[in-house]
């Protein structure tokens, strides 16, 4: 099973960048699908976006369209989140995840996560 560490976030103002990474380690010669949740204080747990094994697939959730991109580097076993023109409601802990399940924004079908990287976007 793959183990999953986040990195990369922080404290960013409206209107500037981020880029988050994710390093899978163990089970990597698996095909899994990986993608993004991430939940604010109080509330639900949100599907931000998902990248098929390959890459050649990906879906990003209405509220981060046109900001934010989706990426994954199989040889280095990491996948990206650039996250552009932020706005204080991208705050949130966001969390890496990974599937031999592929296109779903349900977060029980994501068995593998990882500990969760806090992004702060704040004026």
């Amino acid at each position: 099973q793959p183990q999953l560490v986040e990195s990369g976030g922080g404290l960013a103002h409206p209107g500037e960048s981020l880029k988050l990474s994710c390093v899978a380690s163990g089970g990597t010669q698996n095909p899994y699908c990986m993608g993004w949740f991430r939940q604010a204080s109080k509330k639900e747990r949100e599907f931000v976006a998902y990248i098929s094994w390959r890459g050649g697939s990906w879906l990003l959730a209405d509220s981060v369209k046109g900001r934010f991109s989706i990426t994954r580097d199989n040889v280095k076993n990491t996948q990206y989140l650039q996250m552009n023109s932020l706005k204080i409601e991208d705050t949130a802990v966001y969390y890496c995840v990974a599937s031999v399940r592929c296109y779903s924004k349900d977060p029980s079908d994501y068995e593998y996560w990882g500990q969760g990287t806090q992004v702060s976007v704040s004026s």
